[in-house]
């Protein structure tokens, strides 16, 4: 590893900073201006990679992320106006941070996804560490969306667009398998396309179920929790939770034949 000492860091700034200045300070007709902007941004170079640092450890290649970051810097150096008192890093370095971030929202998705879903699943994945240390274990749906002051069906929505994010090859291995690659896994036709219209009717009939009961269906079936974490939730016990899944089948099973 190659050592560098503060006293190199600290001259390799001061450069930068004559170079910036003496950009600020050329004429706007000054044929030199090319130039001294080429130094200027060549000068902020490492200020640039040593952002893209901070961000290395998402997936991405790190000198992608220097490029990107070089955006934001050679933004910077062309809107800044030292007049206005800020210090160039101070300026520079939370423009740099932005296209980071904006890349990161934008171009990282795989598949495209409606902006106000990518932003609802990092804010989602945010809030997941957080939420998971208050209450000492795996946050449900509903807790997230307590917790984010969203719908539930919006928290759904926002978890179901991650594999969005990130795709693998087909012949990538199954994970926990030495020989198995993904495309062995494909499914095939779907054969039973003839039962979308009972999944249909069945979505009209839970809909005329009383609401405690559609909220257990949904617990249950669609957040995947057990009848003990139920029971917990909505304040009853365990068996009254099993009499009550037992008492929607029945008449989900009722209204689905009276149909």
């Amino acid at each position: 590893m190659v050592s560098v000492s503060i006293d190199t860091l600290h001259e390799a700034d001061l450069l930068a900073d004559e170079a910036l200045q003496r950009l600020c300070e050329a004429k706007a007709d000054d044929p030199e201006l090319p130039r001294l902007r080429t130094e200027a941004i060549a000068a902020f170079t490492p200020m640039a990679r040593r952002t893209a640092l901070k961000f290395q450890r998402r997936g991405e290649d790190l000198e992608d992320l220097v490029q990107v970051a070089l955006i934001g810097l050679i933004k910077s150096v062309d809107r800044y106006e030292p007049e206005r008192g800020v210090h160039f890093v101070h300026y520079a370095v939370p423009t740099m941070i932005g296209e980071l971030k904006r890349h990161f929202r934008d171009k990282a998705w795989t598949v495209r996804v409606n902006r106000g879903l990518q932003e609802l699943h990092l804010r989602i994945i945010k809030a997941i560490p957080d939420l998971s240390q208050r209450l000492q274990r795996t946050p449900t749906t509903a807790d997230l969306a307590g917790f984010l002051e969203i719908d539930e069906e919006d928290i759904r929505q926002g978890m179901r667009c991650a594999g969005a994010y990130s795709t693998r090859s087909l012949s990538d291995l199954v994970p926990g398998s030495s020989d198995i690659e993904l495309s062995e896994m494909m499914g095939e036709q779907d054969r039973e396309l003839e039962l979308v219209p009972d999944r249909l009717a069945l979505h009209e009939v839970v809909a005329r179920l009383p609401e405690r009961e559609q909220q257990i269906l949904r617990l249950r079936f669609m957040d995947n929790l057990t009848q003990a974490e139920i029971a917990t939730m909505i304040g009853v016990s365990q068996m009254h939770v099993s009499r009550l899944l037992a008492k929607a089948f029945q008449e989900l099973r009722e209204m689905l034949l009276t149909d």
